[in-house]
């Protein structure tokens, strides 16, 4: 399912209310967040410095599950900060990296992520790692709207924090033990889940699970110096 598409699902007012408007989408591919969004994609240039194709400000800047294929974020999302209209909002979408590289990095499920994301932390086990709390300070006029970590649907007792490595049919697996949580008794599923997390690492946003992974950030151009937290 499309990440946006999926997120949609589960969206509040809040959420509503900063996509209100003139938006674009960045690394939206066939799935933008909104039907009237404009679309920016590979086809259209460089998402690293989008500012540079695009020469207009927005009511929104809406980009899921995007800025972990930069090359920096910190300075991206600076650039995508200056298509934000005053009074408008950047509303963006990450992997978590707890939940999704589950202590491995490069990802082990997309090695085309350059970065890993956090919340906030003094220290993480990745040396790629960026805390989203300093990413929204960093933003001049910004005030945080909503910062929250998103894991609807997601089993910790399946999480493989180590060297483990997808299998080729870890999808598969994902379905197999799907299936058997309906059926298992508990001391049996506990014997199953130590199997697969003790040989494979499984992706639960991908099907059959289709699980949030992710940090949702949303803020607001003040139009002044605005307030960090």
């Amino acid at each position: 399912m499309n990440e946006s598409t999926k997120a949609q699902a589960y969206w509040g007012t809040i959420e509503k209310q900063a996509t209100q408007g003139n938006g674009i989408d960045i690394g939206c591919g066939p799935d933008p967040v909104t039907p009237n969004a404009r679309r920016f994609d590979l086809e259209h240039g460089d998402a690293n410095v989008v500012s540079q194709y695009v020469k207009a400000q927005f009511d929104f800047v809406y980009s899921s599950h995007c800025l972990e294929h930069m090359h920096d974020p910190r300075l991206t999302i600076l650039d995508w900060w200056k298509l934000v209209k005053p009074g408008g909002h950047l509303f963006m979408v990450v992997p978590d990296e707890d939940l999704y590289e589950q202590g491995v990095f490069p990802s082990r499920f997309n090695d085309d992520h350059k970065a890993t994301f956090t919340i906030s932390k003094s220290k993480s086990w990745s040396s790629k790692s960026v805390n989203i709390l300093d990413l929204a300070n960093s933003l001049p006029g910004g005030q945080l709207v909503s910062l929250q970590l998103q894991d609807l649907g997601y089993d910790r007792r399946l999480m493989s924090f180590g060297s483990q490595q997808p299998g080729l049919h870890s999808r598969f697996l994902a379905k197999i033990y799907a299936i058997a949580h309906k059926w298992m008794n508990e001391s049996r599923l506990i014997g199953l889940r130590r199997y697969l997390t003790s040989y494979y690492a499984i992706d639960q946003t991908a099907w059959p699970f289709n699980a949030q992974a992710q940090i949702q950030l949303i803020v607001k151009k003040t139009g002044g110096n605005g307030h960090h937290v």
